[in-house]
């Protein structure tokens, strides 16, 4: 790759949402917003090999963008209604007092607005403020592409038609708005934690930075909500094993096999204190939430400091409090990993087994399906769950670490 096509690629990772929420706070149009920053971009491919990578990509990106939505505006739109529309975007309205100034947060509860279905409001995040492409978020919600892009096009459509604006929520209606926030930063700090395209690195971590960056400034915003500082834990806690998670040839390392002393203490320390607090709320009788039990779950596996020190009985009781929250095959396969810790494989998979119909097209289910018949001795039936799980999963680094598992099965 060439130092241009490299800083081409580093731009769409850390510029791309800025450029698209800086463009639909002027335009107030996604689809204007989502061309023309694919079409600076375009022109960064052809500019920047002539003229080299200009010394703040960024600004370069977004005023090239600018100046192309300007011109579709004028070009497109002759009449005086129009002229006058074109004209504002010279200027942006005011933002209510006390609003956090920052546009990828405005895109995001735009996005996430209620009058959009929750799948319509998470896939439509993923792609203006991700970057995603259809495949990858259709890869994530298991779904055809096809199917995605018709998602994302009638959430786009419904935006206009509605006239959603593209602002803070008020002080009134932020707490309602929030969960929804939540659940599309949590898949978005998922799509980097486990990268779903076979085409991109098994980690992105550009995509939990920026889960987290706004995790945080929601944090601000909201500081008494228990959720949101439960999620941020969880992505702290998380995000503290990225470097140990992918060995030096790219696979995925499993969290019984990762250098426990390659993790960030600091992000740990940080995500200790804030489940700690949320415990200390929680014994005070406030009850705790989803994203708060995740992260007390990653509290027990970062507190030990060896994978035969985790206390699974403490994290099986941390599962049955969730379960009762939310009763997902997913959640449950998880537990399910926990109850092979404490009573043996042959119980785990009992349960695994009950799960087939839900999850049968989720990789997950079947590499950990695949795992329990290893330790149970049935080569034959584990390799053919891992042949499944590989021809599933889609990310680079678990595909290695699958077939290299497979392979050691006599």
């Amino acid at each position: 790759m060439s130092d241009v096509e490299e800083a081409i690629t580093r731009a769409h990772h850390d510029e791309w949402a800025r450029v698209v929420a800086a463009l639909t706070r002027r335009f107030g149009d996604l689809d204007i917003a989502e061309e023309v920053a694919a079409e600076a971009f375009a022109t960064a491919v052809e500019r920047w090999r002539a003229d080299g990578v200009p010394p703040n990509p960024g600004a370069w990106l977004t005023t090239t963008a600018n100046r192309k939505a300007i011109d579709r505006i004028r070009r497109e739109n002759k009449r005086d209604d129009k002229h006058r529309e074109a004209q504002m975007t010279y200027d942006d309205p005011p933002e209510p007092v006390g609003a956090i100034d920052d546009d990828r947060l405005r895109l995001i509860f735009t996005c996430c607005h209620p009058a959009l279905a929750m799948e319509a409001r998470v896939a439509l995040t993923l792609r203006m403020l991700g970057g995603l492409t259809v495949p990858e978020i259709a890869r994530a919600f298991l779904v055809q592409g096809t199917t995605m892009e018709r998602r994302i096009t009638r959430a786009k459509a419904k935006i206009k038609a509605a006239r959603i604006p593209y602002r803070m929520p008020s002080a009134d209606d932020l707490p309602a708005r929030v969960s929804g926030v939540l659940a599309v930063l949590f898949l978005v700090f998922n799509e980097g934690y486990l990268a779903s395209g076979p085409d991109t690195d098994p980690v992105r971590h550009e995509l939990t930075t920026e889960a987290i960056r706004l995790t945080r400034l929601i944090r601000a915003l909201l500081p008494q909500d228990g959720e949101v500082a439960g999620l941020l834990a969880l992505m702290l806690l998380t995000e503290a094993r990225r470097t140990a998670r992918i060995s030096a040839n790219g696979e995925l390392v499993a969290l019984d096999e990762q250098d426990r002393g390659a993790w960030d203490a600091e992000l740990i320390a940080e995500g200790h204190r804030l489940v700690r607090e949320r415990l200390a709320a929680a014994a005070a009788g406030v009850a705790p939430g989803r994203y708060q039990i995740l992260a007390a779950i990653n509290a027990v596996h970062t507190s030990a400091r060896d994978i035969r020190d985790t206390d699974w009985s403490q994290v099986l009781a941390l599962y049955d409090q969730l379960v009762r929250l939310d009763p997902s095959p997913i959640i449950a396969l998880n537990r399910a990993i926990a109850v092979a810790e404490l009573d043996g494989p042959e119980v785990a998979l009992a349960i695994v087994d009950h799960l087939a119909e839900a999850l049968a097209g989720y990789h997950a289910y079947h590499a950990t399906r695949a795992d329990l018949l290893r330790r149970l001795g049935q080569s034959q039936q584990s390799r053919a769950a891992y042949d499944r799980a590989i021809e599933l999963a889609g990310n680079t680094g678990e595909t290695v670490y699958l077939t290299r598992r497979r392979d050691q099965l006599q």
